[in-house]
């Protein structure tokens, strides 16, 4: 480096702290970097076994990944927190109260810590800005009672890649603006009435590569804006039609890699795809022995085995199941999911007053006809997620068979990866103040016309006075 190059980094420097861009403080812990504007611990892949000590008080994102932290305890860090990211260490405890108080986190990633296992049920109590919470790839056995209760403002929970047997009825009944939920690849084999009760604003939930052979036909009542489904690489054997008329906004189903009995029980499913105008993978038939390798959905009614009249009456029983669930759910108010909070925070901070609990903030849906989805996708770069599998779900073409959403990871230096491409957003004119001085602009050849035949006027008077 020559001195001229010495010199201008030296004329810079105090350009940059004064700014806030760089801080050389003695309070950052050693062997990590800190910022302010907004105030940053970056600790990064140091191959720390605990949490550092002094981390300033008042630090707003605290990167701790890529160590070997072992356990968290309260007092590790700061209330003031909005971001914390822990993945990728070796945790296997952490205390109750460790976020207790810390209602200005924003983002907490705990994914990666293959030996975390199991949570106490108050581990994110009062976290109720919390609006993304990753938990994948932590071998978790199981998720307590109570465990997600009051995060009202979280949007992404990712359960990926642990050991999930069963999900306790309601566990999810808090989340009212739940919009993405990934249950891949654990171990689930059914699920049941009030497994989703409460996720009335989600968009997108994976399934694919468990063990599912049960799926109740009421288990997606309360999906009402669901547009992405994943079911594929599971054990299912069949599925109610009525099960799938549930969600009336869905427009992205994969159901292959299971395998399906196309017998007369299948004719339910058989019916809703045929009437089904999203996209779907293919369902191959294992039986009965004529029909294997067929998918089910290039088939014809009189391919199926005969049915007796009970089974060939349960596309309409599905309907009227349909119809006396959609009038319960506009009557019953939503009660038990309001119990807890009489206001919860809604997407845009919303407040409405009255006796009545308001329902969830709409989310924009694209126009009639359209099967583009524009949900909003989230930036990261450099997460780990356990074997490559990541989460990002992107929409697959009508063609592709076997779509597995877990490839690669986010990337904040590019936009998303998108398939299909979303509809142009609504665009704004110029503010006021532009339209003004537009309009100033546009008057001006006149009043130029008029200075230039006065000046003329005033030279022909001058000559003539001469």
């Amino acid at each position: 480096m020559t001195l001229t190059s010495c010199g201008g980094l030296f004329g810079v420097l105090p350009v940059l702290l004064l700014c806030g861009w760089v801080e050389l403080s003695s309070s950052c812990p050693r062997d990590c970097i800190c910022y302010t504007a907004p105030s940053t611990v970056s600790c990064q892949a140091h191959n720390f076994l605990s949490v550092p000590e002094e981390i300033p008080a008042q630090s707003e994102r605290v990167f701790l990944q890529n160590n070997k932290i072992q356990r968290l305890l309260r007092g590790h860090f700061s209330p003031t927190t909005t971001m914390l990211w822990l993945y990728s260490n070796n945790i296997s405890y952490i205390q109750a109260t460790t976020f207790h108080g810390f209602t200005l986190l924003e983002e907490l990633d705990l994914g990666d810590n293959r030996h975390l296992r199991a949570l106490a049920s108050d581990t994110f109590q009062g976290l109720s800005r919390l609006h993304a919470l990753h938990l994948y790839h932590c071998g978790l056995l199981s998720l307590p009672p109570g465990i997600f209760e009051g995060l009202s403002s979280l949007q992404y929970l990712y359960l990926q890649d642990n050991q999930l047997e069963f999900l306790e009825d309601d566990l999810f009944v808090d989340l009212l603006n739940l919009s993405h939920l990934f249950l891949h690849g654990n171990k689930l084999w059914s699920l049941h009435q009030n497994t989703f009760r409460g996720l009335g604003v989600l968009d997108r939930l994976l399934l694919h590569k468990n063990r599912l052979q049960w799926v109740h036909r009421l288990a997606f009542h309360d999906l009402r804006r669901l547009t992405t489904l994943y079911l594929f690489n599971n054990s299912l054997t069949e599925l109610s039609g009525s099960c799938l008329a549930l969600l009336p906004a869905l427009e992205y189903l994969r159901l292959n890699d299971n395998p399906w009995e196309c017998d007369c029980k299948a004719l339910p499913l058989w019916d809703w795809l045929r009437r089904f105008k999203g996209s779907t993978s293919s369902l191959g038939c294992v039986s009965p022995p004529e029909l294997q390798g067929r998918d089910l959905k290039g088939l014809k009614k009189e391919d199926l085995p005969s049915c007796s009249a009970g089974r060939d009456g349960e596309t309409e029983l599905g309907e009227s199941l349909v119809k006396e669930e959609d009038h319960r759910l506009d009557h019953r108010g939503h009660r038990h999911r309001h119990s807890n909070h009489q206001h919860p925070h809604l997407p845009h901070g919303d407040q409405h007053n009255g006796d009545t609990p308001p329902s969830p903030a709409p989310l924009p849906r694209p126009p009639k006809g359209s099967r583009r989805n524009c949900t909003r996708h989230r930036g990261r770069k450099g997460k780990g997620g356990g074997q490559g599998e990541g989460n990002e779900v992107q929409v697959p073409d009508e063609g592709e068979k076997d779509y597995d959403p877990g490839e690669g990871k986010y990337d904040t230096s590019a936009p998303p990866r998108r398939r299909n491409k979303c509809i142009p957003r609504t665009s704004f004119g110029p503010p006021s103040g532009v339209q003004r001085v537009n309009i100033n602009a546009a008057s001006r050849p006149t009043g130029m016309f008029l200075w230039l035949l006065l000046a003329m006027m005033l030279s022909i008077m001058s000559v003539v006075l001469r």
